[in-house]
């Protein structure tokens, strides 16, 4: 049997397909966004599970480390460090910053590690491990740092020697790890002004600077330049605990609060990310409405066009089905060319995204139902109006 569908694609073919290309990049966008959110959760389980931690030790009543901030002792550690149950426990500190690197600059989340602890990066693409307690670096690929390069971090200048992949942010950012101690200081330190400025107003506080108390000065000063807060603590649990086991004697008795693996995923893809979840379901929702709106116009502008040749359809006893049935197969024809132009411009341009978009296969199939149950639903329209169609016009003036 002759398609009639085929045969009057075939008459306007160009238009066809160029609406089909059309409709595909905006079929692309959409698939892009859904890419753009499956990235943004894949990064936050790259964050939990680069960290190689099983327990997250934060402040208490904090959702820290990553969604708010959390600041706690560094001698925490030692006290966790001989709790039951644990294997590892690694003071952390984490700080969103731009890094230099001479004129130009990188967004980059600084990492204070504790070298062959957790939080240290787990594995290099180039160079070496830090091997000095100060003023080394190892960075993402994504930074454009090289090895070799002196970067920037506050006051400091630090050598890169090692490259790491795929280590970054909830929010996307690749990672630059540097030795606690240095870290403690970026984050938790005041530039040279403030400090003199905080010195003066102390040496002129009776408090601190007063007879008979020697040394007590000199104790208020040292108190202000040096820092011993961290982060977070990362912990490891011995085999045969769980993660609970050992979370909960530490809110307890270390009056911290700690989250297993579940619990700051919750925090990270529920919370963290909530809002931008929305904000994207509502552009893929508007795309979705204006793509079934294109179709719908197309497909009655095509219907429109052909009323005559509809009525001389009908005129030799062709059935309302087999029409019905044509302009659905445009329809849908359309809708196929529009997925293939998007999902292979989704692909090309994915990489250039500054954020790493994740294209899944079952985001693709799921698309493609949607696309074709869009398509159907816009021809109805142009179905509706084609059944109508009185044949008498076919022989009409």
């Amino acid at each position: 049997m002759i398609s009639l569908a085929g045969r009057d694609i075939l008459h306007s073919g160009p238009k066809f397909v160029l609406t089909g290309m059309g409709l595909g990049l905006l079929i692309g966008v959409t698939l892009s966004m859904a890419g753009v959110y499956r990235g943004m959760v894949d990064d936050a389980e790259a964050l939990l599970t680069n960290s190689g931690a099983d327990l997250w030790v934060v402040q208490k009543d904090t959702q820290g480390p990553y969604a708010e901030s959390s600041s706690i002792k560094d001698d925490a550690v030692h006290g966790i460090e001989g709790m039951l149950g644990v294997a590892l426990a690694a003071n952390v500190t984490y700080l969103n910053m731009q890094v230099q690197r001479g004129d130009d600059e990188a967004r980059a989340m600084v990492v204070g590690i504790e070298p062959g602890k957790p939080g240290s990066p787990t594995h290099l693409v180039a160079g070496r491990p830090m091997t000095r307690s100060h003023y080394e670096a190892v960075a993402d690929v994504k930074t454009g740092f090289a090895l070799g390069d002196r970067i920037r971090i506050r006051r400091h200048e630090y050598d890169v020697v090692g490259l790491t992949q795929r280590m970054v942010s909830s929010g996307g950012d690749p990672m630059v790890f540097i030795p606690l101690k240095d870290a403690q200081e970026a984050q938790f330190l005041k530039d040279n002004d403030a400090i003199i400025n905080d010195r003066a107003r102390t040496a002129a506080n009776s408090a601190f600077n007063r007879p008979g108390a020697p040394g007590l000065l000199e104790a208020a000063i040292a108190s202000q330049t040096s820092s011993h807060s961290v982060n977070a603590v990362l912990v490891q649990v011995r085999e045969g605990f769980s993660p609970e086991q050992v979370a909960e004697p530490i809110r307890r008795w270390k009056h911290l609060e700690a989250y297993d693996r579940a619990g700051m995923e919750d925090i990270l893809v529920a919370k963290l990310i909530s809002t931008s979840a929305k904000q994207i379901g509502m552009f893929l929702v508007i795309l979705a409405i204006v793509s079934a709106a294109i179709v719908a116009f197309i497909i009655y502008t095509m219907t429109m066009g052909k009323l005559r040749e509809i009525g001389v359809l009908k005129l030799i006893g062709t059935s309302n089905a087999t029409i019905a049935s044509m302009i659905l197969q445009q329809a849908m024809g359309l809708g196929f060319i529009g997925f293939f132009v998007g999902k292979l411009t989704a692909t090309l341009w994915a990489p250039v995204f500054p954020k790493y978009v994740l294209l899944l296969q079952s985001d693709a199939l799921l698309g493609l139902a949607i696309v074709m149950f869009i398509c159907a639903l816009a021809s109805t329209l142009a179905i509706r109006i084609a059944i109508k169609v009185d044949p008498a016009e076919a022989i009409g003036g």
